[in-house]
């Protein structure tokens, strides 16, 4: 009996330290992560053209869409260490598209540093480059309890608005303790790898996370243009923009995220 009870505490041990382990989470603080960005261009055509009147408005729409799939899928990588993040395009002249209508962003960059709460964000709108030095963006979130598998890490909803009038749904993963995700969309306990705006009609979502200990020369802020506060950003662009209609407004909102 002194044996068999023995065994069922050995058992009973083993057990419970094969729970544990299984339980045990390995928090990520360094790495890097690849998004998909999707954007519905059909939608933002709509949005651009809108009040715009006469015929070759409908021939516009018809011969773009005949001639362009509806989306347009771009690949973005976000590199982390700690408090530290950046946000870069990753080039590809091979897929690469230009529409009159949709801002080209292949040249921006996103750099954060939460510790020092300071955004550098490059902007490069035509012929002008901007670096965008602010404090880092304040978003009042609401989580929720819902869930999702995101690159293949269990991630929680959260949902904001920002800007005044844009909604914003993000999903979060607290195994990576950096509170960044994507473009300037940060404030949550743990990384956005999820990011939809529904009624903008564009989404980032991640698709492979990394544990890469050289991404350190990568999370540098940018340097190159013209230094401005996200208010001073706007109102220099307005001013240019007035005649442009909403491609104008388009480009100013687009280019704050």
């Amino acid at each position: 009996m002194q044996k068999l009870t023995l065994f069922g505490f050995l058992f009973l041990l083993s057990a419970l330290g094969n729970m544990l382990s299984a339980q045990k989470t390995e928090f990520l603080t360094k790495g890097k992560i690849i998004f998909e960005k999707k954007l519905n261009v059909y939608a933002q055509m709509q949005q651009v053209l809108k009040g715009e009147e006469g015929s070759w408005v409908d021939n516009v729409k018809d011969y773009f869409k005949k001639n362009n799939a509806q989306f347009q899928t771009t690949q973005w990588t976000l590199y982390f260490d700690g408090n530290k993040t950046s946000f870069k395009n990753v080039p590809d002249d091979e897929n690469k598209q230009n529409m009159w209508f949709v801002y080209n962003d292949e040249d921006n960059v996103t750099y954060s540093d939460f510790e020092k709460d300071e955004s550098v964000r490059l902007r490069h709108v035509y012929e002008d480059f901007f670096l965008v030095t602010d404090s880092c963006r304040k978003i009042n979130w609401k989580i929720t309890n819902e869930t999702r598998e995101i690159a293949g890490i269990n991630c929680r909803r959260a949902n904001a608005v920002i800007m005044d009038s844009i909604y914003v749904v993000a999903f979060y993963a607290d195994d990576i303790i950096t509170p960044g995700g994507p473009e300037s969309f940060n404030g949550l306990p743990g990384m956005i790898l999820g990011v939809a705006l529904p009624y903008d009609h564009v989404t980032w979502f991640a698709t492979k996370v990394t544990t890469d200990s050289n991404v350190d020369k990568e999370i540098v802020a940018p340097s190159k243009g013209k230094k401005l506060s996200n208010k001073g950003y706007v109102e220099t662009l307005e001013p240019a923009m007035k005649t442009w209609g909403n491609r104008g407004k388009n480009i100013i909102k687009v280019t704050q995220f």
